[in-house]
């Protein structure tokens, strides 16, 4: 039987069960269709409730994760098809390694070709409060540290592309060859990396059990009208924020508003934005929201001392090891004003944004003119589970999240044989439990191979006494 283990998704659950497994001796596949791995951990600055730096906690794990000699890592990649084998139980998975236009085999990691390119977009790992050079890696930490080319936003690749269709002319007014836009990096790379001719790779790994750490996504403030519809640039949700107290994020730390840079000196923190909401799908509680809105809250008054942060909420939810002590904290110590009611409306009022809602102990109405407004919006599947759902047959409950054997005893097990979860990809979970579950999949695996071993060699003594 093969003993290899492909795990979907390299933030800390895919991480935490890929290095427990390579550190017992078996080989892992782990696959991450972004450029590095990390996951949301990669996004955060500090921890709850230690206050704990993330990335003091995560970097040595990305890093033995990108060098260990048992971890075969694919990134900028995606699982495309998978077969179980009837008779062994083994399976043969196809990945796709996009086009990075980069040949990472040459490149160093050096960054010339990221500060030479000329073109910024707006970046999805800071959530739309930073951009990012065309040629980009996710952080300054990122593992593996090569970088890739944003086709879709690259002048030389689309105009190469244009020309070779035919919808540009490929001569120039004099006749000659016409060269496409730009091509900055090409000029600077060292090491001459840059590769407009790459195309998608297809490995094919076979591997003796799965695991599905595919992890979360945020709900869309699109899809919050009655909080802005995300037309309110500051209007926020949770994750920008983050990135906002990330030293490494675009603001280097300090708190700027979006619209105008300005220090926010009222803060607005809505929690069950989206969560609890059955009216659109999402009935569910999303669990940390409570515990990184008073972090948060916490942080911003660590930075900005003259500053007021409100928090709306339902009711408090802080199931943990000092998670009480810790909201206290945010109150009796930090002075953020707790406000229990429902905000019915957000909106933009001059220059500040209006923030209207209910405390419900007071049964008052209550308007804020904040500088700044926060949503812990919902926790939701990735789209992408429900692709790895499809292709491994997994079961799935009404809210997208992979369904376990059994919740009881079973935690990490799902309906298919050799196939096991870990962390968010089976619902809302802060780190701690990510990562002790990460583990309690790991052992699954390492189980099921020590088993496979037993049973082969019981299996060959039967064959010698025939």
């Amino acid at each position: 039987m093969n003993q290899r283990v492909l795990i979907i998704g390299a933030g800390i659950a895919g991480i935490q069960a890929a290095l427990d497994i390579a550190n017992s001796g078996f080989e892992v596949v782990l696959v991450e269709k972004e450029p590095s791995i990390g996951g949301h951990m990669a996004q955060l600055s500090e921890t709850f409730p230690t206050l704990d730096c993330s990335q003091c906690i995560l970097t040595p794990r990305t890093v033995e994760a990108g060098h260990h000699q048992n971890i075969q890592l694919y990134t900028y990649s995606e699982l495309e098809s998978i077969q179980k084998s009837p008779e062994n139980g083994q399976f043969t998975a196809r990945i796709r390694r996009k086009a990075a236009y980069i040949n990472w085999d040459l490149c160093t990691g050096c960054g010339v070709c990221q500060e030479k390119c000329p073109f910024k977009v707006e970046s999805d790992f800071e959530r739309g409060i930073g951009p990012r050079k065309v040629v980009y890696t996710l952080s300054p930490q990122a593992v593996p540290n090569k970088p890739v080319i944003d086709a879709a936003n690259c002048r030389y690749l689309q105009s190469k592309w244009d020309m070779e269709a035919g919808r540009i002319p490929a001569l120039d007014k004099n006749g000659n060859p016409a060269k496409p836009k730009c091509g900055a990096c090409v000029k600077f790379c060292p090491t001459g990396a840059i590769d407009w001719e790459q195309q998608d790779e297809i490995f094919e790994e076979t591997v003796g059990a799965v695991i599905a750490a595919t992890g979360f996504d945020l709900f869309p403030m699109q899809r919050l009208p009655e909080y802005g519809g995300g037309r309110i640039p500051d209007v926020i949700d949770a994750l920008a924020f983050e990135r906002m107290l990330a030293a490494s994020g675009p603001t280097a730390g300090k708190i700027r508003r979006p619209s105008d840079g300005r220090e926010p000196k009222e803060v607005v923190f809505v929690q069950c934005s989206g969560s609890r909401d059955p009216e659109r799908g999402m009935p569910y509680c999303s669990k940390i929201c409570c515990m990184y809105t008073a972090k948060q809250a916490i942080l911003y008054r660590h930075r900005v001392h003259d500053g007021q942060a409100y928090v709306f909420y339902i009711d408090v939810r802080a199931g943990g090891k000092g998670y009480e002590e810790f909201l206290n904290r945010a109150q009796e110590q930090d002075q953020v004003a707790y406000l229990r009611g429902k905000v019915g409306k957000i909106y933009q009022e001059g220059d500040k944004v209006r923030v209207r809602g209910v405390d419900t102990l007071t049964r008052r109405t209550i308007e804020i003119d904040a500088d700044l407004v926060v949503l812990a919006t919902a926790v939701i599947p990735r789209a992408s589970s429900a692709d790895v759902a499809r292709l491994l047959a997994l079961d799935s409950d009404e809210n997208g999240f992979f369904t376990a054997d059994n919740e009881e005893f079973n935690p990490m097990g799902s309906s298919q044989a050799r196939v096991f979860f870990a962390g968010a990809a089976l619902g809302p979970k802060d780190i701690p439990e990510t990562v002790a579950q990460a583990s309690g999949a790991a052992a699954k695996v390492l189980a099921l191979f020590q088993s496979d071993v037993h049973s082969s060699t019981a299996k060959e003594k039967v064959m010698e006494t025939l």
